[in-house]
C-alpha cells in the first residue's frame, strides 16, 4: 500500500501497518535484505509462564525490545484485572531499550510510567512476578539516569519473577 507520499508499507490482511523488514538487537529497522535477529510474532499467544520465561531469556541476553514484544502480547491477551501489570512489565522493558539505544530521556519517561503501572495492580502480583522488587529496580534506574550514570549491560537484566517459572 502507497502512503500520500508515495512511500510503499506494508500492511497485514486487516490493512493495519506491518513492518516487515528485518530489525538490530535494539529493535531499529535495517535496511531490506539485511539480516536481523529473530522477530516476535504479532499473534504471539502464550500462557502467562510462558510468557515470563521467553521475556527472561530475552532481557538476560540483552533483548529488551524483543522481551517487551513478548510482554506486550500477555498483555494484550490478560484478563482485564491483569492488564496494569503486564502494561508496566512491557514499558519496563521499553525503558531498558531506550537506555541501550542511549536516549535517557524516553527511558526515564517509561520507567516512570512502567513503576506506576506496576505499583497500580492491584493486590499481590500473580504468576509469581517481583512486583516490589521491578518497582525498586525502575525508581533505581531513574535515580541513575538522572545522576548521569550510564547503566551497564549488566545492569539491564532485571528479574522478573521472585522464583523460576516452570512451564
Amino acid at each position: 500500500m502507497l502512503t500520500p507520499g508515495g512511500i510503499e508499507r506494508d500492511r497485514d490482511a486487516d490493512g493495519r501497518a506491518r513492518n516487515s523488514r528485518p530489525r538490530d538487537e535494539l529493535g531499529r529497522p535495517l535496511p531490506p535484505g539485511s539480516v536481523g535477529v529473530e522477530r516476535i510474532p504479532d499473534d504471539l499467544d502464550l500462557t502467562p509462564a510462558e510468557s515470563l520465561v521467553w521475556a527472561q531469556d530475552l532481557l538476560d541476553r540483552g533483548l529488551a525490545f524483543n522481551a517487551h514484544e513478548v510482554l506486550e502480547g500477555a498483555w494484550k491477551s490478560c484478563p482485564d484485572d491483569e492488564r496494569l501489570l503486564w502494561q508496566g512489565l512491557a514499558q519496563l522493558a521499553v525503558g531498558i531499550t531506550h537506555i541501550q539505544r542511549g536516549n535517557a530521556k524516553g527511558a526515564l519517561t517509561l520507567l516512570e510510567r512502567a513503576a506506576e503501572r506496576i505499583r497500580h495492580s492491584h493486590g499481590p502480583a500473580p504468576h509469581g512476578i517481583d512486583a516490589t522488587g521491578l518497582i525498586s529496580y525502575a525508581d533505581e534506574l531513574t535515580t541513575e539516569l538522572r545522576r548521569g550514570v550510564d547503566p551497564s549491560p549488566a545492569r539491564l537484566k532485571p528479574r522478573l519473577v521472585d522464583q523460576p517459572t516452570e512451564i
